[in-house]
C-alpha cells in the first residue's frame, strides 16, 4: 500500500498532543484588536482542542503527525 500525503494545509494548522488529541490555535486575533479587551487577546493567543467530532475527520489528513 502506499504511503498517504499530508494535507500541508493541515498540518500547518493543527498538531496533536502527547494523548493523540489534537491542537488548534483561536480564531478572532488577528485584527480589529482595539476593540477587544487585553484578557480576551491574552486567551486568544492559548492553543484550544478540538472538538470531538471534527477530530477524526483532522486526524486522516494529517496521518504522520
Amino acid at each position: 500500500m502506499p504511503k498517504l500525503k499530508t494535507r500541508r494545509g493541515a498540518a500547518k494548522r493543527f498538531g496533536l498532543t502527547a494523548t493523540g488529541k489534537v491542537k488548534r490555535n483561536k480564531a478572532y486575533a488577528s485584527h480589529i484588536l482595539t476593540k477587544k479587551t487585553s484578557k480576551r487577546k491574552r486567551n486568544l493567543r492559548k492553543s484550544g482542542l478540538l472538538n470531538k467530532s471534527d477530530m477524526n475527520g483532522i486526524k486522516k489528513l494529517i496521518p504522520y503527525m
